[in-house]
């Protein structure tokens, strides 16, 4: 049996190009054929996050007059005052492209998350390379938004579409396209352990010993990639961090669950702002330059809110600052993000999560030994944990950002110490809020994702898909005499009942026909009929299917078109639904174990 999962309409695009025959049955038979593929997709991320990187510096250098070596958010000033005004530009491309978009007919974007979580792994090329154009406009035109939205959609879409060529199983294609990320992240910030575990934990949703393999591999590919064209620099240097000590433990988690608090605080202004621009009925090609009006006025305080915040987070970490001035940049950096995302700007929040972080956690360290007396945690060591929990609070992924806090520092106490913070702050948010950035923005638009795991399999294994279409019926019009002549025990257990029109009205059990006090044989089986207002419909679930055989008791039910017409068009068991579900898990269960591949 093939196992290999049909492209969804929503992620069909261009034709699709097969690797020869010969490679194919390597790579799916060959657990080695897989890591090679990784390998290369590893190779393709890291050339492509590159590329992405020097076009966006090039727009800010240009757009911002920047000298060699200069951030726009690393700037005390802009160069000219009319410089604020690029974002109101950049607003106006974006929604040119927008409205461009708006002229033929598009489908909702598929990002790697949702793309493993719902479609097996399948994505679109086309989509990718949209995002990857709606990311450059709103990163190099100044817009608060990091680039590893367009680091992770091109370069798992890229994985996605060389899965697909080689006809990889649905569990070997997830695969695939957790190592895109895995690589785009590596490559982005020279960390390959922490690419490695950003896709296990936000992409994959789960680590196995038949992943790690691939994914390590394109991670570090990514990562060799960068070292070997732009050097062996770390995007975040932190210089030398202070000792660690045991009563530095509580004032870390305390910072945890301010920065979870903070989190909550930024997702959700996101949304407000997002729908205060929706009832503004504002066109969408005209939302990005209302959001770039609002840049310009925050610019004009300081540059440092524009863009990711790469020059602006070296700058922070760097200099002593007041609180007065840490609490003003907070805010407007928090209140840039949120405006940008928004009003329709594309990109992500992972680097803007570590700079507000940092800064919240350099905050933290003023007031801290007031409180925590014991504590010897210099100001550094406070921004490392406070990015690190605000990220995992917005990003995701405790074991991720416990990974990059290694890798910028190479210091195991002070990793213990982030590892501690990110679990307060990631189970604080778990508790209070429920959701990280990306499944927040899933829960908004009524899916019910929560990570990666894979749940498409479940919607896709539908009542259409396994109910019988052999249905015995009757009219309700049938007499009991008449209903004994044409079903005669033994012959069938349950027969449906329509009206004249062939609408569902309910069903009989053939043993309760024949009774034995039935006295009148003349008498309809109107009677007689149950799980009246108990229907399947082609489209729900196998999980929706047998939640409605709980509630309504019964071991059968009828499928119906709609609920308006009723028209019967099938039968299901709640055996058939039961035993169906529990092949389908195991063979997930198999495939994400790595067996039979």
């Amino acid at each position: 049996m093939d196992h290999t999962t049909p492209p969804p309409p929503a992620t069909a695009d261009v034709a699709i190009v097969q690797a020869p025959s010969r490679f194919r049955a390597l790579v799916r038979g060959n657990e080695i054929g897989l890591v090679l593929v990784a390998g290369v997709v590893g190779v393709l991320s890291g050339l492509l996050v590159i590329a992405m990187g020097a076009a966006a510096q090039l727009l800010h250098t240009v757009l911002f007059n920047l000298s060699d070596g200069e951030h726009v958010s690393g700037l005390d000033r802009l160069s000219s005052p009319w410089l604020v005004l690029v974002p109101i530009a950049g607003g106006g491309v974006l929604g040119l492209h927008l409205y461009f978009l708006s002229r033929r007919k598009t489908r909702p974007m598929v990002d790697p998350i949702e793309a493993n979580a719902l479609h097996g792994g399948r994505m679109s090329i086309r989509d990718s390379i949209t995002v990857v154009i709606q990311n450059l406009i709103s990163n190099g035109f100044g817009a608060s938004v990091g680039l590893e939205a367009a680091y992770t959609q091109i370069s798992a879409g890229i994985a996605s579409r060389i899965g697909v060529a080689f006809e990889m199983r649905r569990g070997d294609l997830r695969t695939l396209v957790g190592c895109g990320a895995a690589a785009a992240i590596a490559a982005a910030f020279n960390a390959p352990l922490t690419g490695a575990f950003y896709a296990f934990e936000l992409i994959i949703g789960a680590y196995s010993i038949a992943t790690l393999a691939p994914v390590v591999v394109a991670a570090l590919g990514g990562a060799f990639v960068t070292r070997l064209l732009v050097g062996n620099t770390l995007l975040i240097d932190i210089g030398t961090p202070g000792p660690v000590g045991n009563a530095d433990y509580l004032p870390a988690m305390v910072l945890a669950i301010l920065a979870a608090g903070l989190g909550i605080l930024i997702m959700q202004g996101v949304t407000m702002i997002e729908a205060g621009v929706r009832r503004s009925r504002v066109p969408v090609p005209l939302r990005p330059i209302l959001g770039g009006c609002v840049l310009a006025l925050l610019a004009l305080v300081t540059p440092q809110v524009l863009s990711s915040g790469h020059g602006a987070l070296h700058l922070q970490l760097d200099l002593p600052m007041a609180a007065s001035s840490l609490v003003l940049l907070l805010a407007l950096k928090a209140l840039a993000s949120a405006v940008s995302i928004g009003s329709g700007f594309r990109g992500g929040l992972f680097f803007a999560s570590l700079f507000l972080g940092a800064l919240l956690g350099k905050l933290f360290a003023i007031f801290s030994p007031m409180i925590f007396t014991g504590a010897s945690l210099t100001p550094v060591v406070y921004a490392i944990v406070g990015m690190s929990s605000l990220a995992v609070s917005i990003i995701g992924g405790p074991l991720t950002m416990t990974f990059l806090a290694l890798e910028v520092t190479g210091d195991f106490p002070i990793t213990a110490l982030v590892l501690v913070a990110v679990v307060a702050a990631s189970l604080t948010v778990r508790k209070t809020f429920g959701y990280s950035f990306a499944t927040w923005r899933f829960h908004l638009r009524g899916e019910s994702i929560r990570s990666a795991h894979d749940v498409g399999w479940i919607r896709n294994l539908t009542v259409g898909r396994m109910m019988r279409r052999d249905v015995r019926t009757t009219t309700i019009s049938t007499t009991l005499r008449t209903f004994q002549r044409d079903f005669p025990l033994g012959s069938t257990q349950r027969v449906v009942v329509t009206d004249a029109a062939g609408a569902y009205l309910g069903m009989v059990l053939v043993p309760d026909a024949y009774s034995a006090v039935i006295v009148d044989l003349d008498a309809t089986i109107e009677g007689l009929l149950r799980f009246q207002d108990a229907v399947l419909l082609p489209q729900m679930s196998a999980r929706e299917a047998a939640a409605l055989f709980d509630r309504s008791e019964s071991e059968a039910l009828a499928v119906v078109d709609t609920l308006q017409a009723k028209s019967v068009v099938g039968l299901l068991t709640e055996s058939h639904t039961l035993r169906r579900y529990s092949e389908e898990l195991e063979l997930r269960r198999r495939e994400a174990a790595g067996e039979g591949t």
